[in-house]
């Protein structure tokens, strides 16, 4: 049985209630079990758990330092295109937003990684918006080949595909696939996506089983929080996750947990996950699912970031951009502008070819980052709070 038939057959009305009328007792009888269920993750997800979320908090830090160590990974995403033949109204790169677009050859990403790793990483997420045109397995794969060659650990953050066309780019060197469901609110889905592939709420649901059986060793889900409630979003990816640990067991699962940021078209969240709610899920997260890893983008502020990295954050971005080119300013001699997914040419000077934000290239980003900082910078301050920043934690030469 896929995790689809399994998400149907989720009573969500019913758990959702039950954090909501979660008593004192069952949230502290949940704290400190040693394992958990879906009905113990509700209890410290409720608002009553946010009134315990001092002990939480201390109980979520006890087993992160009990199963991670005191170390945080990081990583940064490079962005290969922004076009893309889906239309979401949340997402800056959606089809009828009149941005500026572009999609970097090869040679380009290698010279975007390179400037990476000089900054240190050795674990890079390849990012894309879904369009075949431009973006292809065979793109993909490319891709990968020639990074896999200076960078060990590479993940891919793209349209969903068959476990055929993933099982060639898995070969090339690629380990990791990150797919967010966005939404796990059917009616806010179809709401949100309303043209494109991606209108598939159970094919998008079912690509990390694909991508797994490709073999890829590392699999990352997460909801886009403001889209839908928050506590509804982390119960359907604390019961994705805890099915990908039982049916994927030889890959590693990734939580991630982005909340909604200002981007082209201007949308506006739906629904609010409060900081102090952030923290109080990252904790319920990690109690949950002790081995899993929790990601933490440069969506959310600084302060918040080091607040939550002794907490159960296990891996965080850094020094991050949005927009393909973003590192090096490559690709800028291609950039075209479109409006509604046909290509409009631009008076030679137009303001909109102006640099934006100190951005390298003049390419519109999928959203604002909140964490300025530069890698070197969150390496100190991850040194300052007593952990140890790794760059590099898997070689291919492992599996060999």
């Amino acid at each position: 049985m896929s995790f689809v038939a399994e998400f149907n057959a989720l009573p969500l009305d019913a758990l959702v209630k039950r954090a909501l009328s979660t008593a004192v007792a069952a949230v502290r009888e949940s704290m400190v079990k040693g394992q958990l269920s879906l009905t113990d993750f509700t209890h410290l997800i409720s608002p009553v758990g946010g009134e315990e979320l001092e002990s939480l908090c201390n109980r979520s830090q006890a087993i992160t330092r009990q199963r991670f160590g005191k170390v945080i990974r990081l990583f940064a995403p490079l962005y290969l295109s922004n076009e893309c033949i889906n239309n979401c109204k949340y997402c800056g790169f959606s089809r009828d937003n009149a941005i500026l677009r572009v999609t970097l050859s090869v040679e380009e990403v290698v010279r975007e990684a390179r400037a990476l790793k000089e900054q240190g990483f050795r674990n890079i997420l390849l990012v894309a918006g879904e369009h075949p045109k431009f973006v292809s397995n065979g793109y993909m794969a490319e891709c990968v080949r020639v990074l896999h060659e200076e960078i060990p650990s590479i993940s891919l953050e793209v349209g969903p595909m068959e476990t055929e066309e993933y099982r060639p780019i898995v070969e090339a060197g690629a380990d990791g696939l990150v797919v967010y469901q966005e939404t796990y609110d059917r009616a806010v889905y179809n709401d949100m996506h309303t043209a494109g592939p991606k209108r598939n709420f159970d094919w998008r649901l079912e690509t990390p089983e694909r991508a797994y059986a490709a073999g890829f060793r590392r699999l990352g889900i997460g909801a886009l929080y403001g889209l839908s409630d928050w506590r509804m979003e982390a119960i359907s990816v604390a019961a994705h996750a805890a099915y990908l640990l039982r049916t994927c067991w030889k890959s590693q699962v990734t939580i991630s947990l982005p909340r909604l940021r200002p981007c082209a078209g201007e949308f506006q969240p739906l629904t609010h996950l409060s900081d102090r709610e952030l923290v109080q899920l990252v904790c319920a997260f990690r109690l949950f699912l002790p081995d899993v890893g929790l990601v933490l983008s440069t969506r959310e502020p600084s302060k918040l970031r080091d607040g939550l990295i002794p907490l159960g954050v296990t891996m965080i971005s850094a020094g991050s951009h949005t927009e393909p080119g973003g590192y090096t300013g490559a690709g800028k001699e291609k950039i075209h502008h479109t409006e509604r997914g046909r290509i409009v040419e631009l008076a030679a000077g137009a303001s909109e070819w102006s640099p934006a934000n100190n951005r390298a290239t003049n390419a519109t980003g999928q959203f604002d980052i909140a964490d300025e900082r530069s890698p070197q910078e969150m390496a100190e301050l991850i040194r300052r709070l007593g952990y140890e920043p790794v760059w590099k934690d898997w070689d291919a030469a492992l599996t060999a």
